[in-house]
């Protein structure tokens, strides 16, 4: 178990709450509740977060909008983020997945895969903490700085700047493009890719659908245009590369 780890609980149905409130508390985890995405900022704001478990269908500001305002702050865009819903529709799922959420659990479900997808995505989370704080400082700079044409991406904060200006990026979108340019061009598969972004076991034809929104959306944040691979270029059928601005220069 991941012990003393603080969790979030969202949802503007106070028996539903309540009851994930009570069943995380005897499981031996902090918890703060918060009835809709304003209370939950204010949490964020005030205490130490671990893990955040979300309802999509809230008043005053509702789930997605809740996970557009964490993953663009410095501070949170690394929590885990679970989406906990009714909302059943395929095209609902997917469009959480593509935002980047890290999980998505429909109503009703087993305590017991609820405490799964807990433990689960705090354990990653340390994981993915260690392996940071093990990454070899970039030589040229103090900073754990990666750098490529107008690229900056900053490890250590997770931000990024694009021809100096700052870019909002999801939690998963940075996974992504950080791991890309640790990489030094190499095209990375797509089955290893769906492992940084998504944890998941899959072949290549699943991992290309679930990468290819988010790559598309991490192109548009980059500033390029619909249809234009611009520094993330695509090896049909093999991966992804991040290369040169001055290579992506006419790629489509």
């Amino acid at each position: 178990m991941e012990m003393f780890a603080s969790i979030l609980v969202v949802d503007d149905e106070e028996s539903v709450r309540d009851c994930i409130i009570q069943f995380l508390q005897r499981a031996g985890y902090q918890v703060f509740g918060a009835s809709n995405g304003i209370e939950a900022l204010d949490v964020l704001t005030s205490h130490p977060v671990d893990l955040i478990l979300a309802d999509i269908a809230m008043p005053r500001m509702n789930g997605y909008q809740l996970y557009q305002r964490v993953s663009a702050n410095p501070e949170w865009v690394t929590i885990p983020f679970i989406f906990l819903t009714a909302r059943t529709l395929d095209s609902d799922i997917r469009y959480g997945k593509e935002l980047g959420v890290d999980d998505y659990l429909t109503k009703p479900f087993e305590r017991d895969d609820l405490l799964a997808a807990v433990r689960g995505r705090l354990r990653r989370a340390r994981q993915l903490a260690d392996a940071h704080n093990h990454l070899p400082s970039t030589p040229s700079t103090e900073s754990n700085v990666l750098a490529l044409g107008k690229l900056r991406i900053d490890l250590d904060q997770y931000r990024v700047w694009h021809d100096g200006k700052p870019v909002k990026l999801s939690a998963r979108e940075f996974r992504l493009l950080a791991y890309l340019a640790r990489q030094k061009s190499r095209v990375v598969p797509l089955e290893e890719l769906i492992q940084i972004t998504h944890e998941l076991d899959i072949d290549s034809s699943e991992a290309g659908a679930l990468l290819r929104p988010l790559i598309r959306s991490l192109r548009r944040k980059l500033g390029y245009a619909a249809g234009q691979m611009g520094c993330i270029a695509n090896v049909h059928g093999v991966g992804y590369q991040l290369v040169h601005p001055s290579q992506a220069q006419g790629r489509q």
